[in-house]
């Protein structure tokens, strides 16, 4: 089969490798479509992510979706013929933290695209069972694919605790702050704020469903906030950029009891923040890594809620032209959001 391999930093060659086979509880899954994802373009461009090192030849791409192809002896939850979305990780299922319910926190996980692991940029990839779930006749392959990235701001959305009553305020409008905006939606929430360098990317929010945009750079956001709530002030501030100033301001834009969850990796470790107004506004902090348990609730809720997220996909690729594909999404942020990929050789 065809795989898309990471030799070195910003060099990748399609080439043929073998086609996997699946265990007894595993699944075999000819993938329809997979998405470029901002971790994929720093492994790329950087060769590391924090902790986490490409040492060796790597199969990047963890957003996928796709059609089942053979399945194990053990396995009865799909079937030959299913559409399926991924979850990309699949976790021990041992230790406290997967028996507690929270196992993207896993030490012993295997994540898509996450060295050493390999991703799915390839004619078919082969899961463990569980980690499936079945696409509803109503949405496409690309909405399955999606369902990642939605995740994430799905999961910061339940992070906070967040109520249709909140108003939310969502910084960085690349695909997760995008996809947030739709998880807001999905939780009932009216008023959404949110906020970008890039003019392309505060339109694009707009289409998306947010109340008003703002750029960071130009506009008194705190001020402006405080115009379009009455002086209520934002309940939830979800805080995808990772940009340093960004995460810093984020205790000046939350109300007094309000919520900040950090989803964006900032470049350095440690950014400052006003803990003297942390306490005296009782402020709740959260962090979200990846996600836990929200595939099949954001199948459900998606599944009837009006909304297409399939928008954010902006450019199309086979899987054959990935080099160009990395190179639109790297140098044209004004141009392109979520990229897809179809890996399309038999």
């Amino acid at each position: 089969m065809n795989a898309a391999i990471m030799k070195e930093k910003l060099r990748i060659e399609v080439g043929q490798i073998a086609r996997p086979v699946p265990g007894p509880t595993e699944v075999l899954i000819k993938v329809q479509c997979i998405g470029i994802c901002g971790s994929d373009i720093h492994y790329y461009e950087h060769g590391r992510i924090g902790r986490y090192v490409v040492e060796e030849p790597l199969i990047l791409g963890h957003e996928v979706a796709g059609t089942v192809a053979a399945v194990g002896t053990k396995v009865t939850n799909v079937k030959v013929g299913d559409r399926v979305a991924v979850e990309p990780g699949v976790p021990c299922g041992q230790c406290d933290y997967c028996k507690g319910g929270r196992y993207n926190l896993c030490p012993d996980v295997f994540f898509l695209a996450t060295p050493p692991d390999n991703g799915a940029w390839a004619d078919y990839i082969v899961m463990r069972s569980d980690v499936l779930f079945k696409l509803p006749d109503t949405m496409s392959f690309e909405e399955g694919a999606l369902l990642e990235p939605l995740s994430v701001g799905y999961h910061a959305m339940n992070r906070a605790n967040v109520k249709p009553s909140d108003k939310v305020f969502i910084t960085g409008l690349g695909p997760i702050g995008l996809l947030a905006i739709q998880a807001a939606k999905l939780f009932g929430v009216r008023e959404i704020y949110a906020s970008d360098v890039v003019a392309f990317r505060r339109e694009f929010a707009l289409k998306m469903g947010a109340t008003a945009v703002f750029n960071p750079l130009e506009d008194s956001i705190a001020e402006e906030i405080a115009k379009l709530t009455d002086n209520n002030g934002i309940d939830v501030v979800i805080e995808s950029s990772g940009n340093r100033s960004s995460i810093s301001s984020t205790v000046n834009v939350v109300k007094r009891g309000g919520r900040i969850v950090f989803v964006g990796l900032p470049p350095e470790n440690e950014v400052p923040l006003n803990v003297e107004k942390i306490i005296d506004s009782e402020l709740n902090i959260y962090g979200v890594f990846r996600y836990a348990n929200t595939y099949a609730a954001a199948i459900q809720a998606y599944a009837k809620s009006g909304l297409d997220i399939s928008k954010v996909i902006t450019h199309q690729f086979d899987l054959l032209d990935i080099n160009e594909a990395l190179q639109l999404s790297r140098t044209q942020k004004d141009k392109a959001i979520k990229i897809m990929i179809y890996p399309k050789s038999d």
